[in-house]
């Protein structure tokens, strides 16, 4: 009997790990190339207010105010869509709130030119106490496939014990690669288990950051903190981002009223100097002439959807003043100056910080004020409000 199960389980690890690429290689499954960009429900609209009304109106709107043509695909159901699983544990969706069902709901958003993604957990239960994936990663991840989902988010709560989150993850993947369908996997444990060290081969983008809260500097009783404990957070890890696995600090909060419009434009600057994903998070049926300037800033975007898919380091900070840059694929540089401090600061980056020589003459443009400054030499400096950035890509002359 010891046998029969020894070799049971040696045919089951080495099935299981036939699917696993070699370590230190970056998923290959052809999807989010670019950092995925879209609309998640969440953080607007979180358990309570999700329902089939708001996704279609969503889509309706992201195809026709100018999201669609700026880059954003995805429309995201986050918890609570589903409420249990029928006889054969197939997973259901809540009737009231989608009486049309979740394959009828997709179809609409593609027909929009959108795509479609939906959400699930590693462990029994989700975080809302909705049922989760553990024990039916095939089963769901073949029903996910059938309803034409394009993009799929598993969170990390009530799981088990001793669960561990690399070997969960990597069954899902597999699940997913299984499925038929190219479908983007977004890997949710809340950067606990250091995911940038092993979720490269695993998920297309793995949270580096508990979740975001709608704040500029604070935190909740969970720990879990505003704009300026997740721009600490990502600083030291941008080696590990690229084309087809990217460090997620979270989706956005830009137009949810919890910061101003100020803080809103560094929050969402970062996300794009970080390759990050640019998952809105807010109200797109009603958004306000400023959230909308934030949101559909087609040279910012550009920063974040650069196909060398490099992430920003930070090359300098003194007190509340830091300089961030990040490599383009042109050669360019993209630079942002933040003041974390509570004055308008002058702060200053020197050419030899970001790795061009003194002598080297760029242009200089702002890609907020829409400004340019020609043939500037050894650096750059700028005045720059409190909590707010000034974000610049440097351009060599032709």
């Amino acid at each position: 009997m010891y046998i029969n199960r020894w070799i049971t389980r040696f045919f089951l690890t080495a099935w299981l790990f036939a699917f696993i690429p070699a370590l230190g290689h970056a998923l290959d499954n052809g999807v989010a190339r670019t950092p995925p960009m879209g609309w998640n429900s969440w953080n607007r609209f979180a358990c309570k207010g999700l329902n089939e009304k708001v996704v279609r109106e969503t889509a309706d709107a992201m195809s026709s105010n100018g999201m669609k043509a700026a880059g954003y695909q995805f429309v995201i159901l986050d918890d609570c869509w589903q409420n249990g699983r029928d006889a054969q544990g197939n997973i259901l969706a809540d009737p009231a709130r989608f009486p049309s069902g979740i394959r009828a709901l997709a179809d609409y958003i593609h027909s929009k030119g959108l795509k479609f993604g939906i959400y699930t957990d590693a462990g029994a239960m989700t975080c809302a106490k909705r049922p989760g994936s553990l024990g039916h990663e095939f089963q769901d991840a073949k029903q996910y496939a059938a309803w034409g989902v394009d993009y799929l988010k598993e969170d990390w709560c009530n799981t088990l014990p001793h669960q561990n989150s690399e070997s969960s993850y990597t069954l899902m993947r597999n699940a997913l690669a299984q499925s038929g369908r190219p479908i983007v996997f977004s890997i949710c444990e809340w950067g606990l288990s250091k995911p940038w060290l092993w979720a490269g081969s695993v998920g297309n983008l793995w949270r580096a950051t508990p979740d975001i809260q709608d704040c500029w500097d604070c935190k909740n009783k969970y720990g879990w903190g505003g704009v300026t404990q997740i721009l600490d957070l990502m600083s030291g890890i941008e080696s590990y981002s690229g084309p087809g696995h990217w460090n997620d600090p979270d989706m956005l909060e830009v137009g949810n009223g919890g910061m101003t419009e100020e803080e809103y434009r560094t929050h969402f600057s970062m996300w794009a100097m970080w390759s990050a994903p640019l998952v809105a998070g807010n109200d797109v049926s009603n958004m306000t002439a400023d959230t909308k300037e934030i949101l559909l800033n087609k040279e910012v975007i550009a920063i974040d959807q650069d196909p060398l898919g490099q992430q920003a380091r930070r090359v300098r900070k003194i007190g509340g003043r830091e300089v961030w840059s990040k490599q383009l694929s042109d050669g360019g540089r993209a630079v942002a100056l933040i003041n974390r401090g509570s004055e308008a600061e002058t702060i200053a980056v020197a050419w030899i910080d970001i790795g061009y020589p003194a002598t080297l003459s760029v242009n200089v443009r702002d890609l907020w004020t829409k400004k340019e400054q020609n043939n500037v030499k050894i650096g750059y400096s700028a005045k720059v409000p409190a909590h707010g950035v000034v974000m610049v890509r440097l351009i060599k002359p032709r």
